[in-house]
């Protein structure tokens, strides 16, 4: 059984209102941490940065605003579901990114086939992988912030 799945996206980072350049994103989701995806920017002359958040959080964001503190996740437009802002932010340092709602939710859908939403206490030994998983996001969130400083 596969126990991950990925895919790549081409996103617009909106560096300003007049000023926005296409670049290749990562999408990832393991079934060894199943509440979370992982999204890695490789912007222009950068390392790549990897960003990890709830899974909801992402299939909540496509059709209505959501998330509080460093990601924050809407419909780029309330009439259509078309496009997708998120928004990532370090400090005072923000990042906004519009991807097409329609590769995220294939994703996401693939994902599901996966481990469907709801049943990830189910895999194994849930406290165990919550500690790693935990443990991975807080070394990656500090990988973050020593390579944005």
């Amino acid at each position: 059984m596969r126990e991950s799945v990925q895919a790549e996206v081409m996103m617009s980072f909106l560096v300003s209102e007049e000023l926005s350049f296409r670049i290749p994103v990562e999408l990832r989701y393991d079934a060894g941490d199943p509440y979370a995806v992982r999204l890695t920017f490789h912007l222009p002359g950068d390392a790549p940065v990897t960003w990890a958040f709830g899974r909801e959080l992402l299939l909540d964001g496509i059709n209505k605003p959501c998330g509080e503190g460093d990601v924050h996740i809407a419909p780029a437009s309330s009439e259509e579901l078309s496009d997708v802002r998120i928004r990532l932010q370090v400090g005072s340092d923000r990042a906004v990114f519009r991807a097409g709602a329609a590769p995220l939710v294939a994703f996401l859908d693939r994902t599901d086939r996966l481990v469907p939403l709801g049943q990830e206490r189910s895999l194994g030994d849930f406290e165990m992988s919550l500690d790693e998983a935990l443990d991975r996001i807080f070394a990656e969130s500090r990988q973050n912030e020593q390579n944005a400083g």
